[in-house]
């Protein structure tokens, strides 16, 4: 685990901050191809891009703050400051789900304001979401958050003490459940590309594509680690997180979309209104 990966006088450059900056650039350049072959113009796509990206960063700081308000009592400048209280340079602590449903309504935003038409620009976008899953989970690893819980599996990886998944489980084998999200971002974004073959209207891959993060989401959730302010239902021995509910809701409201949207292509082809 390498937290830090070099040092340039009293700064240091993280290891999740860079490979979070990797995947931006990666999936923007992927984002603007796909675009450009879509009929899409360059700037359109840049601009949306860095819209989703900003929200992205908001929502993930806000959705972790407000689960985690007694880390921040009495130094709440932290939550937006990057030079913490604490001396650390960075703000750490963010919650993807929370990114994702501000990036999804900055978007549509986006979209009402610039009048621009949503689906085909959303479908170029969609693979780079994954790319940058992919990339961003190897960050997680190294800078050992988003770990899971223990297990016997010989899989299981022991985290130094001086991080959080050592410093919750000392000594402990857990599950690399960031290892788990990095390879499923690319396989999902392999799949998406390849379902793409059969593409018969604008929506489906972002449809699609917000389908599999649910439900891949959904399952990995099982085997990571939450603090109890995270557990948003238990029944029985078996908890459920907030994040988990909110991926139920986005799998429905994909499922609507993807229905709805394929019935209408269905009724345009036919000459139907």
């Amino acid at each position: 685990m390498h937290p830090e990966l070099f040092h340039f006088g009293p700064f240091s450059v993280k290891a999740y901050g860079l490979m979070l900056a990797i995947s931006f650039f990666v999936g923007v350049w992927l984002a603007v191809r796909r675009a450009k072959k879509a009929g899409y113009s360059e700037k359109v796509m840049i601009d949306l891009c860095f819209i989703v990206m900003v929200a992205a960063i908001v929502g993930s700081r806000f959705f972790y703050v407000i689960y985690h308000p007694d880390e921040f009592a009495g130094h709440w400048i932290d939550t937006i400051n990057p030079f913490q209280s604490t001396g650390q340079i960075g703000i750490a602590g963010l919650s993807m789900m929370g990114g994702l449903v501000l990036a999804i309504i900055a978007a549509v935003l986006y979209f009402i304001i610039r009048k621009v038409y949503p689906w085909g620009l959303l479908d170029a976008l969609t693979p780079s979401f994954f790319i940058g899953e992919g990339i961003t989970r190897i960050g997680c690893f190294l800078n050992g958050c988003c770990f899971g819980k223990p297990t016997h599996c010989g899989c299981g990886v022991v985290f130094p003490p001086d991080s959080m998944a050592g410093w919750v489980f000392p000594n402990t084998a857990i599950w690399p459940t960031q290892i788990f999200s990095s390879v499923a971002g690319f396989l999902l974004a392999g799949l998406l590309i390849l379902f793409e073959r059969k593409k018969t209207f604008n929506g489906y891959t972002f449809w699609i594509g917000l389908a599999m993060y649910s439900i891949w989401r959904f399952i990995i959730d099982f085997f990571r680690y939450y603090e109890e302010s995270m557990v948003f239902v238990r029944i029985g021995s078996v908890d459920f997180s907030r994040n988990q509910f909110l991926c139920l809701c986005l799998l429905i409201i994909a499922a609507w979309w993807f229905i709805y949207l394929k019935r209408k292509n269905a009724r345009v082809s036919s000459g139907i209104n």
